[in-house]
């Protein structure tokens, strides 16, 4: 199976994404489709044996819109001049056009050519003319309703559409009789609400395409962030080329001032860099000679060289805007629920516009009354505010957390963060920095300290676990060369194995020790060590135990902080690891996490999170990424924290790039802000039409109340506006 995601064109609300959707889900070699409104595209997953690009860009085509390729970057388009110039003239020609249609309403003053008391037949020729010309303007609108009523997928612009030319038909009808000498039929001229409904429709997108490239700004700037040059160094010699002529492995050169160019790694010098963009940390990182930099990052104050390792679409940047533009593209539950809705919708408005029409016409009112409610009801009940309800807001989110440092991958996500009520936390690299030190050794041996750590150090540096730093780090401080390993195993939850100078090395928890038959002589050694904060590291020799290490880590900064804050607001904090119970109980009195469960495996994790969702829990994982994967697979979210150039790697649901336990707050925030948001939505959505239909219908008019197709294409105009404005409130930083 393969994914791709296409750029789609002439989607203009919810009926247009889901009917999209639907007709790309029933297509043989399709395994599942997702169609996002707001971005504009569909991502499609299916079977490249059976279908290719063509094949899909022409499924879209038979399904009444345009595929303009594949999805590459987030572009946010100002309106092109031409697009802005039309859009003023046929503003000017629709307040021209109103004053020929009503002025005489109000005893302005007119022409008597197109008097419509002195000269009917010039009135509306007049009339007539000016209607062709907005059907033209709008003919894209008519053009998309036709396609998607044909493929049994009608739309707002299927109801406009019907709606307009119904009016502009009838209105032909009553041209024709005043033409023949039937002033009466002037009464019956309906031009100006053709004109004014496709005018209101035209405005509505307008004003929507800007609201639009508004949810996008926070993932756009990501883009724009990384320079369009850099210096590149060849043969010592410095040579000024384009982003895109950087290859993999080319030297950068970086001065103070100057933003990074592409992902790479320091070769020489050191620098303060703001990565904020893609951390949410304000504090400049100190980097130096072996530390990686992520393009886009702002130098302060150093000269560096770095090797270009990632380009392109490999950047961290790229991987960040691939990963929100997939995740806008998956479907949270309360959006499924509005787009089902939406599919519905259309054709039961249809319904009721037709028999509204033929209801008006038993009950003898006239044909004219009877088209004008049938048009009024086609036009004012426009899903496009319930279309926009979910999509947009899920998008401001997404753009929100990602400018804060939280990479969501999937939209449901944050509908399910407002509902977590336990985190489980995993201690190293996550409540504590991952960056331990050797604190202190109790040397069975007759080998002396650094010897030991030479042959230590040089397993460790086959393994990826947090612990194994201690040891490389050990090396390198004291300049102490690595020996050769041979036959490494890594044995997950227990240890590693490796054989130096011909003997066998075994290093790991006291787990290791049982599936070795290696007698454990040293407990009390190792509850010493562990009361003293220390995870412990068992170094074995031909199955004899040669030494125990104690190796300290640091608590992060604001744990504690979070955690408090986390039991305010009564939800469960619990500290699962793989460490023993003297430490991983000391590292979580210190923080105020008072369930701690200790000594487990990566698979025993697991069993804890199922058991605590088989308690109808709501769980979030938070975890390394390293050997928490499956237990981050089966939370209900599963959230790793780790730095910005590990993003393509990571399999959890959520990416702290920041490693700021904060931003967990943050996320719940902004789900619980999202979900309050899309229900407002929804309701103005839904209350909307509720009001206005029955309006449009007349049930109303023994009130005195009424409305007209003009009314009703500036009402529909009104309540997309009101969602849109409603939606934008999530940008507020005050909410986070």
């Amino acid at each position: 199976m393969k994914k791709i995601v296409l750029s789609i064109e002439g989607m203009t609300c919810s009926a247009c994404s889901n009917g999209l959707e639907k007709y790309l889900n029933k297509q043989e070699g399709i395994k599942q489709a997702s169609v996002n409104l707001v971005m504009a595209n569909a991502s499609i997953e299916y079977d490249e044996k059976i279908l290719n690009i063509e094949k899909l860009n022409e499924f879209v085509k038979k399904a009444g819109f345009k595929s303009l390729g594949e999805f590459k970057e987030i572009k946010i388009e100002g309106k092109n001049k031409k697009e802005k110039v039309k859009f003023i003239i046929f503003t000017v020609l629709a307040v021209i056009f109103m004053y020929i249609a009503m002025g005489h309403m109000i005893n302005l003053p007119t022409f008597s050519f197109i008097d419509m008391s002195k000269n009917p037949i010039g009135y509306t020729i007049c009339l007539f003319i000016f209607a062709i010309l907005f059907i033209f303007y709008g003919f894209d609108i008519l053009k998309n309703g036709y396609k998607n009523l044909i493929h049994r997928t009608p739309n707002m612009d299927t109801l406009v559409g019907i709606g307009v030319l119904s009016s502009f038909l009838y209105s032909i009808y009553s041209m024709i009789l005043i033409i023949n000498g039937d002033t009466s039929s002037l009464h019956n001229l309906y031009f100006e609400s053709v004109a004014m409904v496709i005018y209101f429709v035209k405005l509505g997108r307008y004003l929507d395409g800007i609201s639009k490239d508004k949810t996008k700004e926070a993932i756009q700037k990501l883009v724009k962030i990384t320079p369009e040059q850099a210096t590149i160094k060849i043969n010592g010699k410095e040579k000024v080329v384009t982003i895109d002529e950087v290859k993999k492995g080319d030297i950068v050169i970086s001065r103070p001032g100057e933003r990074i160019s592409v992902d790479g790694e320091i070769i020489e010098g050191k620098a303060h860099l703001n990565e904020s963009f893609i951390t949410g940390e304000s504090k400049p990182a100190n980097k130096t000679v072996g530390d990686k930099v992520i393009a886009g990052s702002m130098n302060y104050d150093g000269y560096i060289e770095y090797r270009a390792e990632k380009i392109g679409r490999e950047s961290t940047i790229s991987e960040i805007v691939k990963l929100v533009v997939e995740a806008s593209n998956t479907k949270a539950p309360i959006a499924k629920v509005a787009d089902k809705v939406s599919s519905y919708f259309v054709p039961i408005v249809i319904a009721i516009a037709i028999l509204s029409l033929f209801g008006y016409l038993i009950f003898g009112y006239n044909f004219a009354s009877s088209i004008t409610v049938f048009v009024t009801i086609l036009v004012v009940a426009c899903p496009c505010s319930l279309g926009l309800a979910t999509p947009l807001a899920i998008v401001v989110s997404e753009g929100l957390c990602a400018s804060n440092g939280i990479l969501v991958k999937k939209s449901e996500v944050l509908e399910n963060a407002q509902k977590i009520d336990t985190i489980v936390f995993d201690k190293t690299g996550t409540l504590t920095y991952g960056t331990l030190k050797i604190s202190q050794i109790k040397n069975y041996s007759n080998m002396k300290n650094d010897e030991l750590l030479q042959i230590v150090g040089s397993v460790e540096s086959k393994s990826t676990h947090p612990i194994g730093k201690a040891f490389t780090d050990y090396l390198e401080e004291n300049k102490i060369k690595a020996v050769e390993v041979k036959e490494f195993e890594n044995i997950s939850g227990y240890g590693i194995v490796g054989i130096v100078n011909d003997k066998k090395i075994i290093v790991g928890s006291s787990k290791i020790l049982k599936n070795f038959n290696i007698e454990n002589k040293y407990e009390k050694d190792e509850k010493n060590l562990a009361k003293q904060g220390n995870s412990i590291v068992y170094v074995a020799k031909d199955n004899e135990i040669i030494a125990l290490i104690g190796v300290n880590d640091i608590i992060r900064d604001n744990s504690k902080e979070v955690i408090q804050e986390l039991n305010k607001r009564k939800i469960d904090t619990i500290m699962l690891t793989g460490d023993n119970k003297e430490t991983a109980e000391k590292v979580a009195k210190d923080i105020g996490i008072t369930k701690v469960i200790s000594n487990v495996l990566p698979s025993e994790k697991t069993k804890v999170i199922k058991d605590l969702k088989n308690e109808n829990k709501n769980v979030m994982m938070c975890g390394d990424g390293i050997n928490d994967s499956p237990a981050l697979a089966t939370a209900d979210i599963g959230l790793s924290v780790k730095s910005g150039t590990d993003i393509a790697m990571d399999s959890s649901d959520v990416i702290l790039t920041s490693n700021n336990l904060s931003s967990i707050l943050k996320l719940i925030n902004i789900s619980k802000k999202a979900i309050r948001i899309i229900k407002q939505n929804l309701f103005w959505a839904f209350f909307y039409n509720v009001l206005m239909i029955p309006i449009a219908m007349g049930l109303l008019k023994p009130f005195g109340i009424s409305i007209n197709p003009m009314i009703a294409s500036l009402a529909m105009v009104l309540s997309s506006l009101t969602v849109i404005a409603n939606t934008l409130r999530l940008r507020n930083k005050n909410l986070i």
